[in-house]
């Protein structure tokens, strides 16, 4: 998302738990109510929510897994889009509502919704890994081939890429 034109910054972390409860080991352990979750600060004068939404289904993960991704099984890793008013519900819930019907995914998306409570920071070692780790093999394996789909899919609304 960091490579959107209109996103201004991206945070890892958690949501849907408490702030006690909001660190990697705990998260991991799959003890807590959080997700693990990113932010994301945009300018929608730039880039849409609907166009952040369009990415999240198209290339950040698989939306009809329950409660994994890949490998990676557990509640914290449920599918789940937080909310921060009804706006953002409404053109979420409307986006699932039509990818489902247009069977763009061979199975029905699993995807929440839910009211964003709180975000709560990850441990800074988180914030920007892939882009700090490329050599670790989960970032070449999994999180490098989906910035590549990113970029050949959305190449044009990239940062850098309009005329200046």
């Amino acid at each position: 998302f960091r490579e959107l034109d209109g996103v201004l910054a991206v945070n890892s972390g958690y949501s849907g738990g408490s702030a006690a409860t909001a660190n990697y080991d705990r998260v991991c352990s799959g003890a807590t109510a959080h997700a693990e979750a990113i932010a994301i600060r945009f300018d929608p004068q730039r880039i849409s929510y609907g166009h952040l939404l369009k990415v999240f289904f198209a290339v950040a993960h698989d939306p009809t897994q329950v409660d994994r991704q890949g490998n990676d099984r557990g509640r914290q890793y449920r599918s789940a889009i937080f909310v921060a008013d009804a706006h953002q519900r409404d053109i979420a819930e409307a986006y699932i509502r039509q990818l489902d019907a247009a069977k763009v995914f061979n199975a029905p998306i699993a995807t929440e919704v839910v009211a964003l409570e709180a975000f709560h920071d990850a441990e800074g070692y988180h914030q920007n890994y892939a882009a700090l780790h490329p050599e670790q093999a989960y970032i070449a394996q999994i999180a490098a081939p989906k910035v590549e789909k990113l970029r050949k899919q959305f190449g044009d609304i990239l940062k850098n890429t309009q005329p200046t």
